[in-house]
């Protein structure tokens, strides 16, 4: 999974990667009608396929059912090599609605010039890219036709933590893979800035499985699989979903709109800790500090001062500046808001008009040519042989042989062989250099050193130059 907003964010010992996937497989497509429309007839699971009482669940029903609904999605890119093999994203998708409105990851299709649709009955369709959002990590596809088989969608607030669920998607080009697992977290937050509270599970998702849903028992979509915490690039227990609440918000704005524009207050917070709680009075570290307001801003307009602690929004408490800001991604720019604010000892509530912040952007049929830096590893890489490769126990890769700038900063020297990025396998120097130029600010690169898989984060430099 490649998801640009969070790559890069160290977990635990280990990095979160977002799950698009390149699949470097040769292979031909079968041939596919791409004028007809799906008429697929589809039979709702019984409880009893469902929740089968005091045996293991019966996913097959679920799969039946919405599998149809599920796609393989191909993105590429203009450079992208058109041979027998794959060297564009792969990623998953499903459908939502009977006119071809599909959900995937932004990541999966973030700067592509053309996006394919296969379904599950071998037909291919060219998708448009309606909107996307990268805070969000959510983008909105559509393909021509009508009838076409549907997931249903799901309230993830239902569900609990040891719940049973299933996803479909297409790890590694391997189309219509089944998993399983039980959601293990709830609510996890990834990193301070991101808005997403996702949901965690053990279900077994590799690249490939980027954009593809999360089922509960009952067949409704809760989630979409984005990423998973990994030190090899490879699932190791870990996955996260986005809630399919969050992201059915931001397509119903891209369908309306062509985008997505964010409710903010125009606040700068940071997080409270024991000490600063002692200072500010608190008889425990809760709330978020604000360290700085934005002039002109609604918060300004309201109000709010520097060293306000924000502690509740419309009524709800706020613990820290991640629910902080995972409150605010629920309003709409221009809705009414209420803040309770502490302020030397006393609670004060401040009503304010949220302000909006657009950050889609056009399908890429309709993007400008412009000039534009193009981000930077700094390395100087040649081919992998078949005989290091051997020795060294892999099956792809390219090797360091100098490395300056973020590559040296973050840790990676002479000698190392790049196998991964952003959980993406690494097979040659071209495929490495398209895959750095759609990198955003920050990626996760694995290499092989002396026989061990290790990971780094890498903050990327801009130059109009390779």
């Amino acid at each position: 999974m490649n998801i640009n907003k969070y790559r890069g964010r160290g977990l635990i010992a280990g990095v979160a990667m977002a799950l698009a996937g390149t699949w470097f497989v040769g292979h031909k497509h079968a041939s596919a009608d791409e004028s007809g429309t799906a008429k697929t007839t589809l039979s709702v699971p019984s409880d009893k396929a469902i929740h089968n009482q005091g045996q293991a669940p019966d996913f097959a029903g679920i799969v039946a059912t919405y599998g149809p609904a599920v796609v393989h999605v191909e993105a590429k890119s203009e450079g992208d090599d058109s041979g027998e093999g794959h060297s564009g994203a792969l990623g998953t998708g499903f459908i939502v609605s009977p006119d071809g409105y599909i959900l995937t990851n932004n990541h999966v299709v973030e700067n592509a010039d053309r996006v394919t649709i296969k379904l599950t009955d071998g037909r291919k369709f060219d998708a448009r890219v309606i909107g996307t959002d990268k805070a969000g990590d959510v983008a909105v596809l559509k393909i021509d036709g009508s009838g076409f088989p549907t997931v249903k969608i799901g309230n993830p607030t239902n569900s609990r933590v040891g719940d049973w669920v299933v996803a479909i998607g297409s790890p590694y080009g391997l189309d219509n893979t089944v998993t399983s697992g039980i959601i293990s977290a709830k609510s996890r937050t990834l990193s301070d800035d991101s808005p997403t509270h996702f949901i965690q599970t053990d279900v077994p998702v590799n690249p490939g499985n980027s954009g593809g849903p999360l089922f509960n028992l009952n067949g409704e979509v809760i989630g979409i699989n984005s990423m998973i915490y990994s030190r090899t690039g490879g699932f190791q227990g870990l996955s996260f979903a986005i809630p399919i609440d969050e992201a059915m918000r931001i397509k119903d704005q891209i369908v309306r709109t062509g985008h997505v524009s964010h409710a903010r207050l125009g606040v700068a917070v940071q997080a409270i800790d024991d000490t600063t709680a002692s200072e500010l009075g608190l008889s425990s570290p809760r709330g978020a500090l604000v360290a700085r307001v934005e002039p002109g801003s609604p918060a300004q307009t309201a109000g709010v001062a520097q060293g306000d602690v924000i502690v509740a929004l419309n009524g709800n408490a706020i613990a820290t500046p991640a629910e902080l800001l995972a409150r605010v991604s629920e309003l709409e720019p221009g809705a009414p808001a209420k803040l309770t604010v502490l302020r030397n000892g006393a609670t004060r509530t401040l009503a304010l008009v949220t302000g909006g912040d657009a950050a889609g952007r056009p399908a890429p049929q309709a993007r400008a040519q412009q000039a534009t830096p193009r981000p930077r590893l700094g390395v100087a890489v040649r081919p992998l042989s078949s005989d290091e490769a051997a020795q060294i126990g892999v099956d792809g890769g390219v090797v360091v042989e100098r490395a300056t700038g973020p590559a040296a900063a973050a840790g990676i020297g002479a000698g190392d062989v790049i196998i991964a990025v952003d959980g993406v396998e690494v097979t040659n120097v071209k495929q490495l250099q398209q895959m750095i130029a759609r990198a955003g600010e920050k990626t996760s690169i694995v290499v092989n050193r002396g026989g061990r898989q290790l990971a780094f984060d890498t903050e990327l430099a801009n130059s109009n130059v390779d």
